[in-house]
């Protein structure tokens, strides 16, 4: 019993002790050498999507404001709290529509935010002096999950946000994180791409997921040591429990002995 006893003991040291030694760290722009002369990507504007949740003002040359207030939605009394502004947004419907004061349905997903804002100031022509159109969304927000400090739900209020820039709000990628695999869902009009981005690359800037949309998710994988040390956790637990039956038997044959 004894022997059995040393035996498992020297089992669980040998398990105990063979942790990862060298963890694979790699460091973000990696393999980046001197980009300056590299011709920069052009940033397309963004489209927009059925859900999206819009701020549209509507101004004119009129003198009188309350002109201008018939085209734009009620502001609530006695607040300005962000949650009330996200209550008085345009929801674009499952249609792509949404529904416009005096104007009426207005086709916009799929448009940018400046070929919203000149559809409904064509719409104005005749009703307003020189109108102008303002656009805003009010849900840009992006999703990070996996291997980061403080995954979850980030909002965008510039509108404008790289993979390096979201992954730097959410607490950057654990040591455990894949900086080489990085994953992006994006979805545009019902079909959702998947597309893979290496933080260590040159390639980095080229890539069409470097800078984010609306609504995207970020997905950090664990690397295979996250996997190993959690497998090994799991032995050792098991092992130790093991060892804890096996010491009570002993104790007890000592004892009836």
């Amino acid at each position: 019993m004894r022997t059995l006893v040393i035996i498992v003991l020297g089992c669980l040291f040998t398990l105990s002790s063979c942790t990862t030694q060298n963890k694979i760290i790699y460091n973000y722009l990696e393999n980046m050498t001197d980009t300056s002369a590299v011709k920069p990507v052009l940033v397309k504007e963004t489209v927009i999507q059925k859900n999206d949740l819009l701020s549209i003002q509507v101004y004119s040359a009129s003198a009188e404001p309350q002109i201008d207030a018939l085209y734009n939605l009620p502001e609530l009394p006695g607040s300005t709290t962000s949650s009330n502004t996200q209550l008085r947004g345009f929801l674009v419907d499952q249609q792509g529509n949404i529904e416009y004061p005096r104007i009426g349905t207005i086709h916009a997903a799929g448009l940018t935010k400046s070929e919203l804002a000149d559809t409904i100031k064509a719409q104005l022509q005749g009703q307003l002096v020189k109108p102008s159109v303002i656009i805003r969304f009010l849900n840009y927000r992006i999703t990070m999950l996996g291997e980061l400090g403080n995954p979850g739900e980030i909002n965008v209020p510039t509108e404008k946000v790289t993979i390096l820039e979201a992954i730097g709000m959410a607490g950057g990628i654990t040591d455990y994180g894949k900086k080489k695999e990085v994953k992006i869902l994006r979805e545009n009009n019902g079909e959702r791409k998947l597309g893979i981005i290496d933080l260590t690359s040159d390639k980095i800037f080229q890539s069409p997921y470097y800078y984010l949309q609306q609504n995207d998710v970020v997905m950090v994988e664990q690397t295979r040591y996250k996997v190993r040390q959690m497998e090994q956790q799991r032995v050792t637990q098991q092992l130790g429990f093991a060892l804890s039956i096996i010491t009570s038997i002993a104790l007890l044959y000592n004892i009836f002995k």
